[in-house]
């Protein structure tokens, strides 16, 4: 898995700096890049934990549930029981999912990530129970840091073009508007989050 700033980093934020609608985005914020971890299970948990909740509801949860297992692997998470692991503030479904992998990640991993193309990995991480297209885009984007990924699913990016084009009113008017940004999306993404919340955000 990838660590650090992505490779293709440098050369997305020199394209999108051309940009009328986002350029002046990215000159306010001149600092900081999305960040691999080098960890893809810690980024489904993360991306589990966060679904259809708010920021500061979710990192309460994540702080919980690092303080009940310790470091957030499989093999810890599979010590504990459902109702253990629910106790965190997490929901039985949610629990169901992430436990549903923590007991059999090898299915999950073991895939040659850099041999498949995008449309490949969102088939992979969709067919797991729990994994929808939000939650496999924000694996692409946090876990395998994949340079053109836009979720239209996600409210805080919809928010966020809508302010820089008032005219986007659809989903669908959204996704033509993100057409701008293309090769390089998923740092378009980035630095739409940053418009919400100057806190990087980070799964």
């Amino acid at each position: 898995m990838p660590i650090g700033k992505p490779i293709w980093w440098d050369s997305a934020r020199e394209f999108l700096l051309k940009d009328s609608l986002l350029g002046p985005v990215l000159e306010k914020y001149e600092t900081g890049h999305l960040s691999g971890k080098g960890d893809l299970f810690v980024t489904f948990v993360n991306s589990i934990v966060g679904q259809q909740i708010s920021v500061i509801a979710a990192d309460a949860i994540w702080n919980r549930l690092n303080a009940k297992v310790g470091c957030i692997t499989p093999e810890n998470i599979a010590k504990f029981s459902h109702d253990e692991i629910a106790s965190c503030g997490l929901t039985k479904a949610k629990t169901d999912y992430i436990l549903g992998i923590a007991k059999n990640p090898e299915d999950f991993l073991s895939p040659n990530f850099g041999n498949m193309d995008d449309e490949d990995v969102h088939k992979h991480f969709i067919s797991f129970r729990g994994i929808g297209p939000w939650t496999s885009e924000m694996l692409m984007i946090f876990g395998l840091l994949r340079q053109d990924i836009f979720s239209v699913g996600d409210i805080g990016l919809i928010k966020a073009v809508k302010l820089l084009s008032p005219d986007a009113k659809t989903k669908e008017d959204v996704l033509n508007v993100a057409e701008r940004w293309r090769p390089y999306r998923t740092a378009a993404a980035w630095y739409l989050w940053r418009m919400l919340d100057p806190v990087p955000v980070a799964y």
